[in-house]
């Protein structure tokens, strides 16, 4: 891994803000609800902008964690997805992506989905690189950024759990 030293970045630099995606009658379940899968798929691509954005690399999903479908989008819903970098450590960054719906007909919004993905920036040769740190400005990013260092300390635990529990197997 190269180990120069990055210049930091803020946040709003590789944010996404509003990405809209119109939900059409092929995205629904027999339900009448849109796939899931559909929005995770969605999310994934949109994080991998803001991680792409941020450390200036191709980038990889290394883990997707808090997916909670608070609500579902229905047949004529917008669906709003935000995205921004929480933090980053040496090749990883945490990006945080918050999804909406929005009817067509009042404008009225509400929140969906909030969702973590930790991504690792890879240089030509597919090795990990080193990602610029993360300025944080507003009050708002400031918690998000305290948070994200509490998350990947539970990502650890968790891995290292599985792992021990696959190694006593």
């Amino acid at each position: 891994m190269t180990h120069k030293t990055l210049p930091g970045r803020s946040v709003k630099a590789s944010a996404v803000e509003n990405q809209t995606y119109k939900v059409f009658p092929n995205d629904l379940n027999s339900m009448g609800k849109v796939f899931g899968g559909l929005i995770m798929s969605i999310i994934d691509r949109t994080a991998l902008v803001v991680a792409e954005r941020h450390s200036g690399s191709s980038c990889v999903t290394v883990s997707v964690d808090s997916i909670h479908f608070l609500a579902p989008a229905t047949r004529g819903d917008t669906l709003l997805f935000s995205a921004s970098v929480n933090r980053s450590w040496t090749s990883s960054m945490e990006i945080g992506v918050r999804v909406t719906i929005e009817n067509y007909r009042t404008r009225e919004t509400h929140h969906i989905l909030s969702a973590y993905l930790t991504f690792v920036a890879l240089d030509d040769n597919g090795k990990p690189t080193r990602v610029p740190s993360v300025i944080p400005e507003s009050f708002i990013e400031k918690r998000r950024y305290a948070e994200a260092d509490e998350r990947r300390k539970l990502r650890r635990e968790e891995m290292e759990k599985r792992r021990s529990d696959r190694e006593q197997n």
